[in-house]
């Protein structure tokens, strides 16, 4: 009923002992693959070892300036600054310090100039003469030609009637100290405001009552004429303070 078992004519190929690739097992693969990737992919620095590089090459960049400028030091002797123009000078300004200014707001960065260098000059408590170009345009031709230049930058400062320099070299005299030293034997500011004019340093003309104009009837000319006792805006310079600056 049952068919006899015989032998089966399929024959199973067996690999040859010469084949090039065998593997027994999926575990030999995986060995294989990851064996090619190491060999393929270059290890990576640790996180750390590059965390101390950054920081020590940022320390070394870090200390260069401080070196650079100890070498600077040692090797170039630091000179006091001086004015730039010390011949130029005012007369009869020997006993006090000459501050051309505005102060008009037309142009900030000016202002701002102007009224640094004011206080910078007034925090000394010497005697100051304080000329403002917007309270008498006769300050803008007077400097004009002490210092042989039409075209100027305010402020200008004269410090015991020789010329100092502008807003720069202030600022750059002050930090080093040495403003300290030009200022030195000039007779010291009087405290508090002057009652005449409030600190101004000018007050109205008692010709044209601040008009800058006259009614005159005096031979041919009846009629108004420009006052010849003040400036454009109707002012005269404060005697009280006048006096102390002579």
């Amino acid at each position: 009923m049952w068919q006899q078992w015989g032998k089966s004519t399929v024959r199973i190929h067996t690999p040859s002992p010469t084949t090039k690739f065998s593997c027994s097992s999926f575990k030999d693969i995986q060995h294989l693959c990851k064996d090619e990737t190491e060999t393929q992919t270059p290890k990576k620095s640790s996180i750390f070892h590059r965390v101390r590089v950054a920081t020590a090459v940022l320390r070394s960049w870090a200390a260069h300036p401080a070196q650079q400028e100890e070498t600077n030091a040692a090797t170039v002797p630091e000179e006091p600054l001086t004015p730039s123009e010390p011949l130029i000078s005012i007369p009869g300004a020997e006993s006090r310090i000459v501050v051309y200014f505005t102060s008009l707001r037309v142009v900030r960065s000016t202002f701002e100039d102007c009224r640094v260098v004011r206080s910078i000059l007034r925090g000394f408590r010497v005697s100051m003469d304080e000329r403002d170009l917007a309270m008498d345009s006769g300050f803008l031709e007077e400097l004009q030609g002490i210092l042989g230049q039409t075209k100027l930058t305010l402020p200008r400062v004269f410090i015991g009637g020789r010329y100092i320099g502008g807003a720069e070299e202030i600022r750059q005299l002050n930090e080093i100290g040495e403003l300290k030293k030009f200022v030195e034997g000039l007779p010291a500011a009087e405290s508090g405001v002057c009652e005449m004019c409030g600190g101004y340093r000018f007050i109205l003309c008692h010709e044209c009552n601040g008009s800058h104009k006259c009614y005159s009837e005096k031979g041919d000319t009846i009629g108004f004429r420009s006052c010849t006792d003040c400036n454009e805006n109707g002012l005269i310079r404060c005697p009280s303070c006048s006096a102390v600056a002579l």
